[in-house]
């Protein structure tokens, strides 16, 4: 339920205005990211959303779907840092689904600096760290989930995110308005919202 709950939070933190730009960091198919944006398309019109990854395997079908909404799709295949290193990182909102517990807390930092000198919105949704989280990945496969998505989902478990741990890598600045919060029983929330001067 990720999509639900991005679209949520997204749709909080902008409030009446759109966003022009939104980059995905880590975004595999671009589903997910499709997901939300059909949530988002009735108020939000006209976005071009940057999807971001080390392949770029975004079907046909996916870029037609993003066109149908009337959102502009866009794909850059690069290493994160490089690419947040470069112009084209810079973004109304920067977002994050499940990919954040990959970075071990220095190159979590490192992350966070170079976002926050991109955007004005940062948001990750990611897995909780806790054993109810791991228990219920590891009964995945009783939903289709074939051996190495269960494993997939068990290793994501143990590595994701509780407290604010998150907000511990983010670069220290009064300008910015920082949450972090469990979402649901499974998904842990990171937002960090730059404050107007």
């Amino acid at each position: 339920m990720n999509d639900r709950l991005m679209a949520r939070v997204l749709t909080r933190a902008c409030g009446n205005e759109t966003p022009r730009t939104i980059v995905d960091l880590g975004t595999g198919d671009g589903t997910l990211t499709l997901r939300i944006a059909q949530r988002l398309a009735p108020r939000w019109r006209n976005v071009t959303v940057l999807l971001v990854d080390q392949q770029d395997i975004v079907s046909a079908e996916t870029r037609q779907s993003f066109a149908a909404l009337q959102w502009n799709v866009q794909t850059a295949t690069a290493d994160i840092f490089d690419f947040l290193d470069s112009a084209d990182a810079n973004a109304d909102v920067i977002v994050a689904n499940a990919f954040l517990h990959h970075f071990t807390a220095d190159r979590l930092k490192r992350l966070f600096d170079a976002a926050a000198k991109r955007a004005r919105l940062v948001v990750g949704c990611e897995p909780r760290r806790t054993r109810l989280v791991r228990e219920c990945s590891r009964l995945l496969w009783m939903l289709g989930y074939g051996e190495v998505a269960v494993e997939d989902a068990v290793t994501s478990a143990k590595a994701g995110f509780v407290g604010t741990e998150m907000t511990e890598c983010w670069p220290a600045s009064s300008g910015w308005s920082v949450e972090e919060r469990d979402a649901g029983p499974f998904m842990h929330l990171f937002v960090a919202k730059r404050v107007p001067a």
